[in-house]
């Protein structure tokens, strides 16, 4: 039987996910063992998946969808369950984003989108509330899950302003650091639904500090505003205050670098951040 903390987890997608993990591999007759060796996971960790004690990453789901000839079941079942973990305003900011066709987004820090998984992880770990090493990796599994919506067929269109802010507060580890600023250069140049860039020091204040903001459009033209800080989110689904919101983005990309001096600011600070 699958291990449940709570009686709030039954029921949930990723109670439904680690049981129909455990059927699947019983309904084929094999072990952990020989699961393990089909998939080149370790038992232990598998084992924890069909107790619901974790959550993989995508290329676990794709490698037992592979196994069990089940056709991207637990793919699916896998983006729903990676949802379980946010609050019900972010959780639904995370739906919407999922089937965005045109995102605009402006950050303080760098954004979970862009993050490397030990970037990410670093930033997790600076939480004020303490957090068990296994919940740790959950939520940078979580994070990192995001990502795969740019890599979707078609991909959407999105710009990201950075503020310099993001791009000057360093990791503890310089390889890290260094490698998180490569990623951000390499999705500008390699990427060519996205475009990222930069809001110097020199621009001044603005009407955007604080926080950050997602603007999303669906293919409907429907759309919806995200705002975030520290400690909460507000998701603004109200057309005017929607457009509001979309014309202080506009002003802050009049007053960004452009997109190659963009380019050209970051590569020099990727120069300069090598160990």
């Amino acid at each position: 039987m699958v291990e449940n903390n709570s009686e709030e987890d039954a029921g949930s997608a990723r109670w439904v996910l680690a049981c129909e993990l455990r059927r699947l591999r019983e309904a084929s007759g094999k072990s952990l063992a020989q699961l393990a060796e089909d998939t080149n996971y370790d038992r232990t960790y598998l084992h924890r998946l069909e107790t619901g004690e974790r959550l993989s990453k995508l290329p676990v789901m794709e490698a037992l969808d592979a196994v069990y000839g089940t056709a991207g079941l637990l793919v699916r079942l896998w983006g729903l369950a990676r949802l379980d973990g946010f609050k019900d305003k972010y959780r639904e900011f995370m739906r919407l984003e999922a089937k965005a066709t045109i995102m605009q987004k402006y950050a303080m820090v760098v954004p979970g989108l862009l993050q490397t998984e030990d970037f990410a992880r670093e930033a997790l770990a600076l939480a004020p509330a303490p957090i068990s090493p296994a919940e740790l990796e959950e939520n940078v599994a979580a994070r990192l899950s995001r990502q795969e919506l740019l890599r979707r067929s078609p991909p959407p269109n999105v710009r990201i302003i950075l503020d310099e802010s993001a791009l000057r507060r360093p990791a503890s580890d310089p390889k890290v650091w260094h490698d998180q600023l490569e990623r951000i250069v390499d999705e500008a140049a390699d990427a060519p639904h996205m475009t990222i860039q930069v809001i110097p020091f020199t621009a001044g204040m603005h009407g955007l500090m604080g926080g950050s903001l997602s603007l999303l459009w669906m293919a409907d033209g429907s759309s919806v505003a995200y705002l975030e800080d520290n400690n909460s989110g507000d998701l603004i689904e109200e057309p005017g205050e929607v457009a509001r919101y979309r014309l202080a983005y506009d002003r802050l990309r009049d007053a960004a670098l452009s997109p190659p001096d963009s380019a050209a600011f970051m590569r020099q600070l990727v120069e300069d951040s090598r160990p």
